[in-house]
């Protein structure tokens, strides 16, 4: 989206258009609750950390000057949100359940060997985006993690929507080799 679709829709919504406001939300959830949840690691919290940011920009919209992006300036409420409600979790008191309480968990995220299969494979992951050279990384991380678009990744790094299409694919080609590489490495029956 460009520059000025979002200063229309700032604008739109500072002047009370819940519609515009909507759309900001629409176009901003993805990134936001992404950066809740890696604040937070927990999926109800993000959520609950998602809804009062929400709530802040509304709130706070007629005070933003546009000085910075408005992505820029909803990241810095959500991350203050996420800081606030941790703060108050680690303030709440819970009594602790009886030793013999079984709670049934079938999530995946909650199995010991998934979860360890999946760190194993996050960490392999970081190392290898670790390795990218930067050029590659930021692409990667602009389009993979944070989902903008090929045209918001060429603006935000000063070059062509194309360089940055050619870089994402080198990125992604790179990091693909590199993890089959180490999977080889880790696999004996893979020689």
């Amino acid at each position: 989206m460009e520059v000025t679709e979002w200063a229309e829709l700032v604008e739109a919504a500072q002047n009370d258009d819940q519609r515009a406001f909507e759309e900001l939300v629409k176009r901003t959830y993805a990134d936001t609750y992404t950066l809740a949840f890696r604040m937070t690691s927990n999926e109800e919290d993000a959520r609950d950390v998602v809804q009062e940011t929400y709530i802040r920009a509304h709130k706070g919209l007629k005070r933003f000057r546009g000085d910075a992006q408005f992505t820029t300036w909803l990241y810095r409420i959500t991350a203050n949100c996420a800081n606030t409600y941790l703060g108050r979790r680690v303030r709440t008191h819970l009594d602790p359940l009886p030793d013999d309480y079984v709670i049934a968990d079938d999530r995946v995220q909650h199995d010991p060997q998934l979860r360890a299969d999946l760190s194993d494979q996050q960490a392999e992951l970081t190392r290898a985006l670790a390795a990218l050279p930067p050029k590659l990384r930021s692409v990667i991380v602009l389009r993979d993690i944070y989902d903008l678009s090929h045209e918001s990744i060429a603006e935000e790094l000063e070059i062509s929507p194309t360089a940055a299409k050619v870089r994402l694919h080198r990125a992604r080609k790179r990091l693909k080799d590199s993890l089959y590489t180490a999977e080889k490495r880790e696999d004996p029956r893979a020689v």
